[in-house]
């Protein structure tokens, strides 16, 4: 199978901090923001740079870390930064918005980290209360 696509980062995490993160978009996409202040919350794909090498790409079999069991799952099954593809997932408050520069809190992602993408959080589509997980990821702190 011949890998098609092209990644283009959007922007990048200028601060991370636990009460507010900065997320700086590229003046080339600055204009996607258009009405983005209106959602609360935001769905921010990142890079994990510091995981960009082969050893952690072919990373297949993981031991989650912030759990209390000590159980081997597949990648697929955790979110793990170490994975074939690195990209990360996270659901952020948006603050507010300046110019190309959100300030969010709840962002997990490094200082320096490549955003791949935004997305509006809708409630309707993205929040299913009654989903079904597996004992262990009951225990340890939220992720």
């Amino acid at each position: 199978m011949s890998a098609k696509g092209k990644l283009h980062f959007i922007g990048v995490v200028e601060k991370a901090g636990e009460e507010e993160s900065i997320v700086r978009i590229f003046q080339d996409f600055c204009a996607g923001l258009k009405d983005v202040e209106g959602f609360s919350h935001l769905v921010i794909l990142y890079w994990f740079h510091h995981r960009d090498n082969k050893k952690e790409r072919g990373t297949l079999l993981v031991t989650p870390k912030k759990h209390a069991l000590n159980v081997e799952i597949g990648v697929f099954a955790s979110r793990s930064p170490s994975r074939p593809n690195l990209i990360g997932l996270c659901v952020v408050e948006l603050l507010k918005l300046e110019g190309c520069k959100l300030a969010v809190r709840g962002l997990d992602a490094l200082e320096g980290s490549p955003i791949v993408d935004l997305k509006p959080y809708l409630p309707r589509a993205d929040s299913f209360p009654n989903a079904r997980v597996p004992d262990w990821t009951l225990r340890g702190p939220a992720t």
